[in-house]
């Protein structure tokens, strides 16, 4: 059986207004927690996006840590490759596939550095041997082989084996800040259903607040024989 044979069924349902929220934070929230609910493997964990100085993509898996109205915020090696492309560039996306509910989300914003509070407050919260992991790593760059990294870690154990740990200047957090968000359903119907939400817009003055509108929400019915995939997006 070739990969163009594989199918499967899709009984979970599609969406309907009555069951989303009027705030889209609310609705992530809302599946993030049906997803941990439902003891999916890495709930949490979402495609980061970013794209090279040449315009060429790259994505790769990081842990959501935070999420609220100010965005999403995940924590990296800041000489990694995606923390060189934030610098470059600063535009990116984010994808959260929770397959086995038949859901997605993706998101695109704008990344900014966190604090150094902020991250200090983050890093401390860590167990020990992440925050030693966090140092020992000098991610995105060759090492000659596995013993180098795992000799730096039991050297770095021993210096830290009373004491505070610092934070490191190469390590810290970015902020995902929202411009879009997509929340994917996908159903069986003998027709293609696209669910859009209308752009949300700040009110003149006032800073962005996703709840100052509510949604318009429109559906729009092709004839097909596919299985359909239906789209919300809302934007400010």
């Amino acid at each position: 059986m070739g990969i163009e044979d594989i199918r499967r069924e899709y009984s979970k349902g599609g969406l309907r207004r009555k069951d989303l929220e009027d705030d889209p934070i609310d609705q992530f929230n809302k599946w993030l927690a049906q997803a941990v609910e439902a003891k999916l493997s890495d709930p949490t964990a979402m495609t980061v996006a970013t794209v090279d100085e040449n315009g060429m993509p790259f994505q790769r898996i990081v842990l959501l840590k935070s999420v609220d109205e100010n965005g999403f915020v995940f924590y990296t090696n800041l000489g990694s490759r995606k923390a060189q492309h934030i610098e470059h560039n600063n535009k990116v996306s984010l994808h959260f596939p929770w397959h086995t509910l038949e859901r997605q989300v993706h998101i695109t914003g704008v990344a900014e550095k966190l604090t150094a509070v902020e991250n200090m407050k983050y890093f401390t919260s860590r167990p020990k041997e992440s925050q030693l992991a966090a140092i020992a790593s000098k991610q995105s760059s060759r090492i000659s082989a596995r013993g180098v990294l795992e000799g730096k870690f039991l050297e770095l154990k021993q210096k830290f084996a009373k004491g505070e740990i610092p934070v490191p200047t190469f390590w810290g957090g970015y902020r995902i800040r929202l411009s879009r968000l997509n929340f994917g359903r996908v159903a069986n119907t003998d027709c293609m259903t696209v669910s859009c939400l209308a752009k949300m817009e700040p009110v003149i003055g006032m800073q962005k607040d996703w709840r100052r509108n509510r949604y318009l929400v429109f559906r729009i019915y092709l004839s097909c024989g596919f299985r359909s995939f239906f789209y919300i997006f809302a934007s400010i």
